[in-house]
């Protein structure tokens, strides 16, 4: 069996679900399936700097990358339009046994799906969040229209669509399409190595006290990842101790924003903005933090919080997390409603109750390793591959 796997861009610069696509191209490689990747050499702004129109291997997996049409408004260059990738795959698409479509929205994600449907190829499609409620209603006038003339069809004769949480999984059912759906959640890439003392290690970094309480956001700095309700919900809490880590980046016009407010929520100097980190960096930020906060407005799966998890850091999500329910039912952490009050409550309760928090991160460990195994979710993903192949 033989899976090309579609997706408009494998840059991080795009988010979580480049990261995904090529730990499910892996994890499949190593149980014995044969697996490649299509995609454009979309790096955000720049361009991926790789060979093109041949297969390479990137990132440890068997890759083709195409030209992406380059335009200086960055609407047309976010949709990854492609002639080269177009004819390639209408050349090399019948030497496939299943074409497995990431995202939605994209040119190479919407012909991938019209030309898997001319030439007879079945097709599998992930939305990594796209049809979820709030994700609709941003620019909903051109989604609604681009749905309702392309990607409805797409979407109704693909052989399923995979979901990663019940929580998007039921915005999809709302939308009434016909296709089947399912859901498998995504898993750990790798358990970093635990770091001895690195609670010690970065306050020592950080130059503050080595029993400061540190509150961590680590993910790309976007409006959909709801700083604007998270930070005001830190500066309600001027009577408890506590350092707060913002890693990530974003355009500098909502960096700057985010300074701003966090000079107007009177929590500037209790704040280090410490940019985009990967590697050893981010481990250590992960480990040595004593809670992970993600306040978005929509995560239709939310990786990063697994992996804060994974290392023993309880989380504070809210409820448009889609492991917002993980969290709650297993007492992973805590879940707070998208408004400022709720999230002050919730950081209060951390704060306030370190060694119940201790606790939370103690299990958190051990049932993300258990449950989120690439291996294991793989393993599931490839019986779906053979039924629908």
């Amino acid at each position: 069996m033989k899976i090309l796997h579609v997706i408009p861009s494998l840059s991080l610069a795009r988010g979580g679900t480049s990261r995904a696509v090529i730990d499910i191209v892996r994890a499949s490689i190593d149980l014995g399936i044969d697996v490649e990747i299509a995609t454009t050499n979309d790096d955000g702004d720049r361009l991926i700097d790789v060979p093109l129109g041949r297969r390479i291997i990137y990132e440890s997996v068997p890759t083709y990358f195409f030209s992406r049409f380059s335009p200086s408004i960055p609407a047309i260059r976010e949709f990854a339009f492609s002639g080269a990738f177009t004819i390639w795959l209408l050349t090399n698409i019948s030497k496939y046994d299943l074409i497995h479509v990431h995202a939605l929205f994209s040119y190479t994600s919407t012909v991938a799906m019209a030309i898997s449907r001319l030439k007879g190829i079945p097709y599998l499609t992930t939305l990594h969040g796209l049809l979820c409620k709030w994700s609709l209603q941003q620019a909903a006038g051109k989604k609604q229209a681009y749905l309702n003339l392309i990607e409805r069809s797409n979407l109704n004769s693909s052989r399923a669509i995979h979901l990663t949480s019940q929580l998007e999984r039921d915005d999809f059912l709302a939308l009434q399409f016909k296709a089947p759906s399912f859901v498998l959640p995504l898993g750990l890439t790798t358990i970093p190595t635990p770091i001895p003392n690195a609670a010690r290690l970065l306050r020592q970094n950080l130059n503050c006290p080595l029993d400061e309480p540190i509150i961590l956001f680590l993910s790309r700095l976007h409006y959909v990842k709801g700083l604007n309700y998270l930070i005001p919900a830190l500066g309600k809490l001027q009577h408890h101790r506590f350092t707060f880590i913002i890693a990530g980046s974003g355009t500098p016009e909502y960096e700057a924003e985010i300074r701003l407010l966090l000079k107007t929520s009177g929590i500037k100097d209790r704040t280090r903005m410490v940019g985009f980190v990967t590697g050893a960096q981010k481990d250590l930020l992960i480990q040595g933090a004593n809670l992970f906060a993600l306040t978005s407005h929509l995560e239709s799966f939310g990786l990063a919080v697994l992996e804060a998890l994974a290392v023993g850091t309880p989380a504070l999500v809210t409820t448009g997390v889609g492991l917002a329910s993980v969290v709650l039912d297993n007492d992973l952490g805590y879940v707070a409603d998208l408004n400022i009050d709720a999230i002050a409550q919730a950081l209060d309760r951390h704060l306030s109750d370190p060694d119940r928090s201790k606790v939370m991160g103690e299990h958190a460990r051990q049932f993300a390793i258990e449950n989120y195994n690439w291996n294991k979710i793989a393993t599931n993903l490839i019986q779906v591959y053979r039924s629908l192949a």
